[in-house]
C-alpha cells in the first residue's frame, strides 16, 4: 500500500472524510506521526484526568498517560541514539487540528456525557492507529530500531484497545 493511502486511512479514520493527504512519508515523517498521536492521547488523558469522576475511567486515562508518555520517551531515546530529526508532516499537522476540535469537543461535556465520550474516542482512536500502524507504518518503516519500536508500542496499543472496548461496554454508552 502507498504511503500516501496510509496517511488518507489515518486521516480520514480520525478526522472523517473530507480529509485528504497526497504525499508519500519517509521514516521520519512516519515517526513524527506516530510521536504525535501518542502526544495527543496524552492530552486526552490529562482532560479526562481532570474531568472524570468515574473510577474506571480515570483509571484508563493514567495508564494512557503512563504508557503513552514511556513510549514517546523511547522514541525521544531512539532519535538521539540515530541522531535524527522527525519530520513534520501533513499528517502531524491534520492530527493536532483533529485533537483540537475533539478536545473542544469533549470540554463542553461532564458527567457521563464525557466519560462516553471519551471511552468511544479512545476506542475508536486504537482501532484507527493499531490498524494503521500495523498495515501501514511498520511495513513501511525502513529504520529496523523503529520498526522494533513500532511492534513493541503496538502491541501496548492493542492492550489498550482491548481495554477501552471493555470500558465502553460498562459505561454502557448505548
Amino acid at each position: 500500500m502507498k504511503h500516501a493511502l496510509i496517511t488518507s486511512i489515518l486521516i480520514a479514520g480520525l478526522m472523517g472524510p473530507t480529509a485528504q493527504a497526497e504525499e508519500a512519508m519517509n521514516d521520519l515523517e512516519i515517526a513524527h506521526s506516530a510521536y504525535t498521536a501518542g502526544q495527543i492521547d496524552i492530552r486526552y488523558a490529562h482532560l479526562a484526568l481532570a474531568v472524570s469522576e468515574n473510577t474506571e475511567v480515570r483509571s484508563f486515562a493514567q495508564t494512557m498517560l503512563s504508557d503513552h508518555s514511556a513510549l514517546n520517551a523511547a522514541a525521544g531515546g531512539l532519535i538521539t541514539e540515530l541522531h535524527v530529526t522527525p519530520q513534520d508532516n501533513k499528517l502531524s499537522q491534520a492530527l493536532i487540528r483533529g485533537a483540537a476540535a475533539k478536545r473542544a469537543e469533549l470540554m463542553a461535556l461532564s458527567g457521563k456525557a464525557f466519560d462516553c465520550a471519551y471511552a468511544q474516542n479512545e476506542l475508536g482512536y486504537h482501532q484507527i492507529v493499531n490498524k494503521t500502524v500495523e498495515e501501514n507504518f511498520i511495513p513501511a518503516v525502513t529504520v529496523a530500531p523503529l520498526k522494533e519500536l513500532l511492534q513493541e508500542a503496538l502491541a501496548t496499543f492493542k492492550v489498550h484497545e482491548g481495554h477501552a472496548e471493555v470500558m465502553v461496554d460498562g459505561l454502557q454508552c448505548g
